[in-house]
C-alpha cells in the first residue's frame, strides 16, 4: 500500500510542479563531491517532467582558494567578502569556472544551459567606516531576458556577480543572488543545496510547532516559528551546519517566501536523491520554510473519497475501523473532515449527529507516515471544539483497540446503553466496541 501511495505521490506532484520554476543555490562544495553528478541527473530528469530550473552556484570556497594561490588579500566582514578592486578579476574566474564546471556536466546530460549576466548589481561602498570594495548587492534581476531563456529551454544559470550599468562588476553572495531570482520569478520553490544542510533533533532544538521527521530531521518550519527556532538555538549548531550558517539560510528562506517564492528548502547535498525526494513527497528530504499553508484541515469533497477509502483500508484490515462504501461516504460527506498535505489527504474523521443531542466522532484515520506529526490530536480538537459549538452535550466513540488514546482527551469508559437509541441499534455484539463519552 505505502509503495502504491509513494507512485501516487509521484504522479500528484509531476502535474503539481509541471510548468513551474525552481531555482536552486549549490554550494560548491557539491561542485566537488563525489554525489554532483548525482544530483546534476536528478536534475536532468526533473527537467523532462516539464520543471524550469536556474542554478545560482555558490563559489565562496573556490574563490577563497584562487585568491589565496595569487596573494591577493581579502577577509569576510558581517558574512561578507572584502577584497580590494586588483581582486575582482581573480573572483570573476573563480565565480564563472564553478558555473562552467555544472554548465559541463549538464551538457554530458544532453541538456541546455547558458551563463548569463542577468544581474544589475551596486557597490555596498563604505558603511560604518568599512570600505566594502568589489562586494556589491542585487539591484535588479534582467527578468524579461531570464524569461526568454527558460521559456526557450535552457538551464540558466547564473554566477555570483551582478554588473552596474557602467559595466562595473561586483562580488554578490550568492544566496541573496538565488532569492532575488526566485522572488523575482515568484518560483514555486527556493533549494539552498549544501553539504552537511541537515536540520536534526539531535543537534538543534526544535519548536513544538514544527514537523518532524520519522528519523528526527526538521521536515517544515513555519516563517513565523523561525525566531523562536533561532533563539532555542543561540548556542547549538553541527559540525557540518554552524548556527551562523543555519541563520543565514533561515532569515534567507524567510525573506524569499515573504516576497512571493512558494516555499523554500534547506537540503542536505550529501543525501543522494534529496532533490526529487523533496519536491516529490510530503515529508521530503530536508527542511521546508512556508509561509502558512503547509497542511490544513478542510471539509470533505466527493472527490476525496478513493483517497479517503485508501487511507482508511489499513485500519479496516487490522479490525480497527468498519469497513465504508463509497456510496455510504458520499451520503456522510458533510460530516467529514479531511486534513490534506499539497493535495494529498493524510487523515480523516466524522462528527455524526444524533437527535438526542449528542455526536459520534467516527472514521478517524490517519496516514501511518505521518502520525508524528500530532495530526490526530489536531483532528480531535478540531472535532470535539465543533461539537461543543454545535450545542452537543457529549459526544462518544466506538472502538475496539484504541480506548487508551481517547481516555488521554477526557473520555470515560460507559456501557452501550448510554449510546443514542439509533446508535445502539446498529451495535454489533460480535464486534464488541467499546463504548467511550465525553461529557460537555
Amino acid at each position: 500500500m505505502m509503495h502504491t501511495e509513494g507512485i501516487r505521490d509521484v504522479i500528484r506532484y509531476i502535474r503539481k510542479f509541471k510548468g513551474s520554476t525552481i531555482v536552486i543555490r549549490m554550494d560548491d562544495d557539491v561542485v566537488d563531491s563525489p554525489l554532483f553528478s548525482s544530483h546534476i541527473h536528478d536534475l536532468a530528469l526533473l527537467h523532462e517532467t516539464g520543471i524550469r530550473i536556474v542554478l545560482i552556484p555558490g563559489a565562496h570556497e573556490h574563490i577563497s582558494r584562487v585568491l589565496d594561490s595569487y596573494g591577493i588579500a581579502w577577509k569576510i566582514e558581517n558574512t561578507i567578502r572584502i577584497t580590494s578592486d586588483e581582486g575582482m578579476n581573480f573572483i570573476k574566474m573563480a565565480a564563472f569556472d564553478v558555473s562552467n564546471r555544472i554548465m559541463t556536466r549538464l551538457s554530458a546530460e544532453g541538456l541546455t544551459a547558458v551563463i548569463g549576466n542577468w544581474v544589475r548589481a551596486r557597490g555596498r561602498g563604505v558603511l560604518d567606516g568599512t570600505d566594502f570594495g568589489s562586494a556589491g548587492f542585487v539591484d535588479k534581476i534582467q527578468l524579461d531576458s531570464l524569461l526568454t531563456a527558460l521559456e526557450d529551454g535552457f538551464i540558466p544559470i547564473i554566477p555570483c556577480i551582478g554588473w552596474t550599468s557602467t559595466g562595473k562588476p561586483y562580488n554578490i553572495s550568492s544566496t541573496e543572488l538565488a532569492v532575488a531570482t526566485a522572488t523575482a520569478l515568484k518560483a514555486g520553490k527556493l533549494f539552498f543545496l549544501g553539504s552537511g544542510n541537515t536540520i536534526s533533533i539531535d543537534d538543534f532544538t526544535i519548536p513544538e510547532s514544527a514537523s518532524l521527521s520519522p528519523e528526527g530531521r526538521l521536515a517544515a518550519l513555519s516563517v513565523e516559528s523561525i525566531d523562536e527556532f533561532l533563539e532555542l538555538n543561540r548556542d547549538s549548531g553541527s559540525p557540518t551546519l554552524p548556527v551562523d550558517k543555519l541563520t543565514d539560510l533561515l532569515l534567507q528562506a524567510r525573506t524569499a517566501c515573504l516576497g512571493g517564492v512558494t516555499r523554500a528548502h534547506i537540503l542536505d547535498a550529501d543525501i543522494d536523491g534529496v532533490i526529487p525526494a523533496e519536491i516529490f513527497s510530503d515529508l521530503g528530504s530536508g527542511t521546508m520554510i512556508y509561509v502558512n499553508n503547509y497542511g490544513t484541515f478542510r471539509a470533505m469533497t466527493r472527490e476525496d473519497i478513493p483517497a479517503i477509502l485508501s487511507l482508511m483500508n489499513p485500519f479496516v484490515e487490522k479490525g480497527i475501523l468498519l469497513p465504508r462504501t463509497s456510496e455510504e461516504l458520499e451520503q456522510k460527506a458533510h460530516e467529514f473532515v479531511v486534513f490534506e498535505i499539497d493535495g494529498g489527504i493524510r487523515a480523516c474523521a466524522a462528527l455524526h449527529s444524533y437527535p438526542e443531542n449528542v455526536g459520534e466522532i467516527a472514521g478517524l484515520a490517519v496516514d501511518e507516515a505521518y502520525a508524528h506529526m500530532g495530526i490526530g490530536p489536531r483532528l480531535m480538537d478540531l472535532l470535539l471544539q465543533r461539537g461543543k459549538s454545535a450545542g452537543f452535550s457529549s459526544v462518544f466513540v466506538l472502538t475496539t483497540q484504541t480506548g487508551d488514546w481517547f481516555e488521554k482527551f477526557g473520555f470515560k469508559s460507559a456501557e452501550t446503553g448510554q449510546l443514542p437509541r439509533e446508535r445502539q441499534e446498529k451495535w454489533d455484539p460480535k464486534r464488541r466496541s467499546r463504548v467511550f463519552i465525553k461529557t460537555f
